[in-house]
């Protein structure tokens, strides 16, 4: 029997229609009144890239306090005392539950409520020389964090089977063991994903520091707009430098989760890298195979 292929006329009119589009958006682009010449010469100044590392910095340290107190908090939640799952129920309400742009004017202005950080006799300094833009961002934007990676936290504790803690206990390890050991290692599997993306999307959040001041890609990008009265030019930089830093941070991502899935399939998804010689390697021309009739 001879085989014909399904013609399939709507996904050639859907292509033309999404070209057409892509083309008239492009177009749109290079006939506005864009210098993208200035766009080139200032995608490598040091106001972008420095406003670049900004956003990095307080993004990794923000992620980091987010990780560590949001494990903590999931073991909370799921602590059979009532109390520290209690607390740990009521902190995740109030961070899920109110803006991060909120959060950050509430550190910032928290010399209204109190007006010297008194921690005697170790430190004592007054709250306005304490709670500068950067530690203020910090603060809600790690603190807020916390609140989401809890609740990931907690779906990867539970996605552990419930008989692994049981054989753990059964050897005699000790439940801060068991957790550290036998069940944190398996959730991570499930946590990492959603982590990746959520680090992703703390490199654009923290863009709202911008709000107190705070020197990171965003404001320098408006800075510049404002000192050249290249608007769209800045926005475009801008951008571009976020599309950098989310692209990198992605691929590392896809290598940890590939990294993690070791126990669990069989075959690891291949790497960009494979991907691409297996399609190079698929334009050889295949052999004929013959036959003969008995």
């Amino acid at each position: 029997m001879k085989a014909i292929p399904v013609r399939h006329y709507g996904r050639w009119v859907g292509a033309v229609v999404v070209l057409a589009l892509l083309g008239l958006l492009v177009n749109a682009f290079a006939s506005a009144n864009i210098q993208w010449s200035v766009v080139g010469e200032q995608i490598t100044n040091g106001t972008f890239a420095w406003g670049a590392w900004e956003t990095l910095k307080i993004s990794v340290f923000a992620m980091v306090i987010g990780v560590v107190l949001g494990t903590v908090l999931a073991v909370m939640r799921l602590s059979p005392n009532k109390l520290l799952a209690t607390v740990a129920w009521g902190y995740i309400w109030f961070f899920r539950g109110t803006p991060v742009l909120v959060q950050i004017f509430l550190w910032f202005n928290l010399s209204l409520v109190f007006d010297t950080l008194n921690l005697m006799p170790f430190y004592k300094n007054e709250m306005n020389e304490v709670m500068t833009p950067f530690v203020a961002a910090l603060l809600a934007l790690g603190l807020n964090e916390a609140a989401y990676m809890a609740e990931i936290s907690r779906a990867g504790i539970q996605s552990v089977d419930s008989g692994q803690t049981e054989a753990a206990q059964a050897l005699g390890m000790k439940s801060a063991r068991t957790m550290r050991r036998i069940v944190l290692p398996q959730a991570m599997r499930v946590i990492i994903p959603p982590t990746g993306n959520e680090f992703i999307n703390m490199l654009k959040t923290s863009s709202l520091a911008f709000g107190i001041g705070y020197g990171e890609l965003f404001l320098r990008g408006r800075e510049f707009g404002s000192r050249t009265l290249a608007i769209m030019e800045g926005f475009i930089l801008i951008s571009l430098w976020y599309l950098l830093l989310t692209t990198v941070f992605s691929i590392g991502q896809y290598y940890l989760e590939r990294y993690y899935a070791r126990g669990s399939n069989r075959a690891l998804p291949p790497t960009p890298l494979q991907r691409i010689r297996a399609q190079l390697t698929s334009f050889r021309t295949p052999s004929k195979v013959g036959g003969t009739a008995a």
